[in-house]
């Protein structure tokens, strides 16, 4: 009666104590696990009454009750698991066996052996959900086997307690899971996950969303190739040819600051600052290079110091480039993310206009002027939605909007210049009280959505036309790329 997945799941239980069943559903695994011999004593849990009835039947068929306590319970939740050794969740989604896990993990109950337990699951769907988040809960996986049933493929994993420190999952490790090298399956399985990312690649690619689709297919090749190494040296170059160094302002830093020992990498974190949160997810996820907009060194250092994040990003041999004004006055730039996004949510006349001319056809920011007016209150509401901000700051004596000047991050020291091109809008971050007072005395409508959230939304660009070149490297914006302070 134990089908395939049963079966696996079987084969991973240690019997070095008592097996709890997760929804048991007819206890076909306890029933062989006990009548084979492999286990003495078993738990058989259900949320349901019908399946424990079916339950008992078959365990009272077999002759062993005695051996096997039957538990109505959701999840964990009424299962005592003192001396248990082995707990098994089959047959679920991926996010309810995730749920199971941590609402045991977070319960509170003195279970001396909490962490010795073997945690066999086996997911029907969402199984790159529950990979990721067992990893943040601690465990990590020991052992992974693809099973083939009635013509579809599922795995089954043996996940435990690894300690201290845990690494994290980018990703693509996450949908591609760790199966042993002789799994006549993991190919199998592979290549049906690729044929699901690849199919979510060409709707994103319907829909608009360029960047999804480049991001999704390059998930998809690396499911069926690998991930790869690359000199990080020859990702300088690429990207030099894209956001040249060489226009940087004379008074930044962008460049590879920190290199490397061996000049290779295969994963590669993305975030807007190099702070000590990024490094920690950065080592958790084996990232080799970490690639931000601002400077990890701007200021001279006279000395390094013990925890700061230059010194923690030498300790753990992460290499760190850095592009910061390049991106900004590139073509393509933060800037230019910025335009292509204004020009999806306005209809836009002529062609946009240099802001700041930095000569040799080169610019910091643009000016666009729209079709129609549009007041400062919408104009605003809009903007928060394209930077995903949670708030916008709006001078309070402007009008409505019609030509518009922006520049990203902290540009608040521009507004004469917008002003001076005969613009009646600014878009820019960090602005200070006394230009909110010029701008009022003038009735120049000024926007603030943040230096974080103007900057912030380059990285999904920058993802982008790396996978383009690189599709073979594991690359991804850090959870950690945050906004430095949150809103009461």
């Amino acid at each position: 009666m134990t089908d395939r997945r049963l079966k696996k799941c079987a084969e991973f239980v240690s019997g070095e104590g008592i097996v709890c069943d997760v929804g048991t559903d007819h206890a076909y695994l306890v029933t062989e696990l006990i009548c084979s011999g492999k286990c003495v004593r078993a738990i058989a849990s259900d949320v349901r009454e019908k399946p424990l009835e079916s339950a008992k039947k078959n365990v009272e068929s077999c002759g062993i009750q005695d051996r096997v306590e039957l538990v109505l319970s959701d999840g964990l939740e009424n299962v005592n698991i003192e001396g248990v050794s082995d707990i098994v969740i089959a047959g679920m989604g991926g996010e309810t066996i995730e749920k199971i896990i941590l609402d045991t993990l977070k319960s509170g109950r003195d279970v001396k052996n909490i962490k010795n337990i073997n945690w066999i699951l086996q997911p029907m769907t969402k199984t790159e959900h529950l990979r990721k988040k067992i990893y943040e809960y601690g465990l990590e996986i020991f052992s992974e086997n693809a099973v083939e049933e009635s013509g579809k493929i599922y795995t089954v994993m043996l996940a435990k307690y690894s300690g201290e420190f845990c690494r994290l999952l980018t990703e693509t490790e996450s949908f591609g899971g760790f199966f042993e090298n002789n799994d006549v399956h993991a190919e199998m399985y592979r290549k049906k996950i690729a044929e699901k990312l690849k199919k979510k690649s060409v709707g994103l690619e319907k829909s608009g969303d360029i960047s999804g689709a480049v991001h999704y297919g390059a998930m998809a090749e690396k499911e069926v190739y690998g991930v790869k190494n690359e000199k990080i040296s020859e990702i300088y170059k690429y990207l030099d040819s894209l956001y040249p160094f060489s226009i940087q302002e004379s008074w930044d830093n962008s460049g590879l600051l920190v290199e490397k020992s061996d000049n290779i990498c295969s994963k590669i974190l993305l975030t807007l600052d190099i702070t000590n949160a990024v490094i920690s997810e950065a080592v958790k996820k084996g990232a080799d290079l970490i690639i931000s907009h601002h400077p990890v060194i701007f200021h001279p250092l006279k000395k390094i110091i013990s925890g700061s994040p230059v010194f923690e990003l030498v300790r753990n041999d992460i290499s760190a480039m850095c592009m910061h004004t390049n991106v900004d006055i590139a073509k393509g730039g933060t800037n230019g993310v910025i335009l292509d996004m204004l020009r999806e949510n306005f209809e836009i006349c002529g062609e946009p206009e240099f802001f700041e001319d930095c000569g040799k056809g080169e610019n910091l920011g643009w000016i666009v002027n729209l079709k129609s007016p549009v007041s400062a209150e919408n104009f605003a509401v809009t903007l928060k939605k394209i930077f995903g901000c949670e708030y916008v700051r709006v001078s309070r004596d402007g009008g409505s909007i019609s030509r518009v000047a922006f520049c990203s991050g902290s540009g608040g020291s521009m507004l004469g210049l917008a002003l001076a091109k005969g613009c009646d809008g600014y878009i820019t971050g960090d602005v200070k009280h006394d230009v909110w007072i010029d701008a009022n005395n003038v009735g120049i409508s000024l926007f603030d959505c943040g230096h974080f959230h103007t900057e912030n939304i380059f990285l999904t660009e920058l993802r982008k036309v790396l996978e383009e070149k690189y599709p073979y490297l594991d690359i991804e914006i850090a959870e950690n790329s945050v906004d430095p302070v949150f809103y009461i």
